[in-house]
Formats: C-alpha cells, sequence, structure tokens
C-alpha cells in the first residue's frame, strides 16, 4: 500500500496542502478500496464517515431525476476527490457516485479530514478553492444548459473528455461512454445523442467504432453551432 506522502494523486487535490505529519496520519488511517465498473460507490441520500480520493480509473456522479432515470452531473478521475462537501457540511450526499471502469479509491476517515481544517490554514483555503471551483462549473453547466444547443454541448462534453482524460493508443478517448450516458450528460434524448454522433461522423469531425469514439477535427467541434 503506497504512503500518501509519495503518492502522486495528492500533488493534484488539497490533501497537498497537509503537512507531512498529517499525511502520515492520513496513510496510517486510510484504506484501498477497489470497484469494478458499474458498482454503486455511494448512494444519493448516504451518510458518509470519510472521504475517496481516486488513484485510478473514473467514476460519475449521478442525480436520479423525478422521471426516474439518472443525471449525469460530473465525471471525476485520478486525483479528485469524492465526498468531501457533504463530509464538511454534515449533510446525506446529494449525487451517487458510480464505478466507470476499474476504479481504486483511497478512503479517509472524517476524522483525518476534520481536525486538518481546523487546525491547518492552508489545506481549509485549498478545500474551499476546490468547492468554489466545483460552484463555478455547476453554475457554468446551468448557463449551458440555457444559451447553448444539445449540438454544442455534445461537442463540447467530447472535447473536454478528450482534454481531461486522454486518448488511448489508437487515439480513440479513454473514457467509453454509452449513448446513454452522453445523452444523460447533455441533458437530451437517447435519440437525439445518437443522431447527433452520426451526424458528427457524417461531418468528420469523429470516427467511431462501437462505443470508441475518435475526435478528428477538435477545431470543427469548437465550431459546432
Amino acid at each position: 500500500m503506497s504512503k500518501c506522502e509519495q503518492c502522486i494523486v495528492r500533488q493534484m487535490s488539497s490533501l497537498k496542502s497537509l503537512s507531512s505529519e498529517e499525511l502520515r496520519s492520513v496513510s496510517a488511517c486510510k484504506t484501498t478500496r477497489f470497484y469494478k465498473k458499474g458498482d454503486i460507490i455511494f448512494d444519493e441520500g448516504e451518510t458518509l464517515h470519510g472521504i475517496y480520493c481516486v488513484r485510478s480509473g473514473v467514476c460519475k456522479l449521478t442525480k436520479l431525476s423525478a422521471n426516474g432515470k439518472d443525471q449525469t452531473v460530473k465525471l471525476l478521475g485520478k486525483g479528485e476527490i469524492l465526498g468531501q462537501r457533504s463530509l464538511i457540511s454534515d449533510e446525506r450526499t446529494n449525487l451517487s457516485a458510480v464505478a466507470l471502469n476499474n476504479i481504486e479509491l483511497c478512503f479517509v476517515p472524517k476524522d483525518q479530514i476534520i481536525t486538518p481544517l481546523n487546525d491547518n490554514k492552508n489545506f481549509s483555503m485549498d478545500v474551499l478553492k476546490g468547492m468554489a471551483k466545483d460552484l463555478r462549473e455547476a453554475e457554468d453547466d446551468i448557463i449551458n444548459m440555457a444559451q447553448k444547443s444539445v449540438k454544442q454541448r455534445l461537442a463540447e462534453t467530447l472535447l473536454h473528455i478528450q482534454n481531461t482524460f486522454g486518448t488511448d493508443a489508437d487515439g480513440a478517448l479513454n473514457i467509453i461512454l454509452s449513448r446513454e450516458d452522453y445523452a444523460s450528460i447533455v441533458g437530451t434524448a437517447t435519440e437525439s445523442a445518437i443522431r447527433i454522433l452520426s451526424q458528427f461522423k457524417k461531418e468528420g469531425l469523429i470516427t467511431t467504432s462501437g462505443k470508441h469514439i475518435k475526435i478528428k477535427d477538435p477545431e470543427g467541434l469548437k465550431r459546432v453551432e
């Protein structure tokens, strides 16, 4: 099991502001958890007793809508923290977390986060900045839903996935999502997402092979209206 003070993942999260002593304490108490594709990490309305740090793999945060369908809110990868807001606000989770592929998480007990929050102002500030960033992204999502077309939102989603999670050896997006996932992310019907992706393919913006998508013309996707 890797030590937190030696883990490169911590450089990508608010944990980087913990002191060496605090990191050693976290390392002594954390546990490593593995989830397979489709596994539920935690459910909406659950009480968390710690936070999760993504060591490898990708998960999605979803919200159950009034019609009983899951709306994908965000994708999280290496270095991202899950459950931080619920832990700090002492509220039940507002979203569910589901593994998109095989994922390795480090679980840090609540006390190992709350104590440094009270004692380490640099850590507290980084946590606040992280939550402010999440809030800004949520606001941007609301604005995009209101002001941008479904085609624009889907084009931006493809570019975001490539920029955030990269591509495989063949140049296809590293993250394999179903057409239902894409529809959920941009807030449209699955049939609409399928139709738009087919249109992108005809226009030479992307190529597809099953669920694998390769972006051929990123500048063209940026110009989608």
